[in-house]
């Protein structure tokens, strides 16, 4: 917040100068002493330029040192890895580029300002420059998009088999969390089928769903592979877990799928961090109404074995609602009644 409040006091001094210098000119233009006033302002104008690069470059740098924990946590997965590697890439590649660039526009308009005696040079093109800057640029966006879809194509395709099935819904203004059970299968869905209590929509002709399980939290093994399998309800919204490097969009009537390997858990980036009290999260990336900001859910990282038995605490939501069994083809009640844990 200090540093705000002293960018914002540099940028109201800087406009109250130019102020200045525009009712100074305007008022030599009334004189008619306008050339005099156009020279002089022309050379403030200049050395303003030069002294906006110096306090926008220093302030650019403080800010990065200072809060570059805070826009790059740990990772906390094994693709965010290769994230990272992409990321900082590309970062390299055009901040380098900004920083040149931004030089060369604020020196040349200190160094090339108005006199009378300069006489601008006719130069109105250069073969060598143009397939320079053209081929060079095209080159090597060409190699950072490929990089780039070759690791979003392998964290979009098909997880492994023995991945952790997880669905995650998003409506205004919350996640609906269902995991695929012992079988590890999420089972099928109908939007036609959702009332007050099947918010989900859940289609239990389909025997994978009898012993999923719903959850107020998102709990992940780690070592494992997870698949999770996106939609929306209602508007448009985005799945983002900063730690695990993992952002999809949740789209209504398309349904996406992203799949990971978690590598930390919740305790090792406590210890890592030196704060009790971390928590992984799940927020919304998507602006998606008035109480967007309560879109949050606790994501816990737990060891296979805590995992393991974690899940297998955990009763399905049949067995819970078992009104539900009304939906059940006759022949396949009985193995629903097995498979979800009902004790009739």
């Amino acid at each position: 917040m200090f540093g705000f409040y002293i960018v914002l006091a540099i940028f109201l001094v800087l406009a109250i100068l130019l102020l200045i210098f525009r009712v100074s000119r305007l008022i030599s233009v009334v004189k008619g002493s306008e050339e005099k006033s156009i020279t002089a302002s022309n050379n403030v104008n200049a050395i303003l330029m030069v002294v906006f690069m110096v306090l926008f470059f220093g302030l650019m740098a403080w800010y990065s040192y200072a809060y570059f924990d805070s826009y790059d946590p740990p990772v906390a997965s094994d693709h965010g890895i290769i994230t990272d590697k992409l990321f900082w890439r590309t970062m390299w590649i055009t901040g380098i580029v900004f920083v040149i660039t931004h030089i060369l526009l604020f020196v040349f308009a200190y160094k090339y300002r108005y006199r009378e005696s300069n006489r601008a040079e006719f130069y109105p093109h250069n073969n060598k420059l143009e397939l320079l800057w053209t081929g060079v640029p095209a080159i090597v966006l060409t190699w950072l998009v490929i990089s780039g879809f070759a690791a979003w194509s392998d964290i979009t395709s098909n997880a492994p088999e023995d991945a952790e099935q997880i669905e995650i819904t998003g409506q205004q203004f919350t996640w609906l969390i269902r995991y695929g059970g012992m079988d590890n299968e999420v089972g099928a869905y109908d939007y036609r089928l959702i009332d007050a209590t099947n918010q989900l929509g859940v289609d239990f002709t389909d025997k994978n769903n009898f012993d999923d399980f719903e959850n107020n939290s998102i709990v992940l093994p780690k070592g494992r592979p997870v698949l999770l399998k996106i939609r929306a309800k209602d508007v448009l919204h985005s799945v983002y877990m900063p730690h695990m490097r993992l952002k999809m969009d949740a789209v209504p009537g398309m349904p996406t799928q992203f799949w990971f390997v978690p590598n930390k858990t919740t305790e090792e980036m406590r210890i890592e961090e030196n704060n009790p009290d971390f928590n992984f999260e799940l927020a919304c990336a998507e602006i998606c109404g008035t109480s967007h900001f309560a879109m949050r859910k606790v994501v816990t990282v737990l060891e296979p074995e805590e995992y393991d038995k974690w899940k297998a605490e955990q009763k399905s939501w049949l067995s819970k609602n078992p009104d539900y069994m009304s939906q059940v083809p006759e022949n396949l009640k009985e193995l629903a009644v097995v498979t979800a844990g009902i004790n009739e």
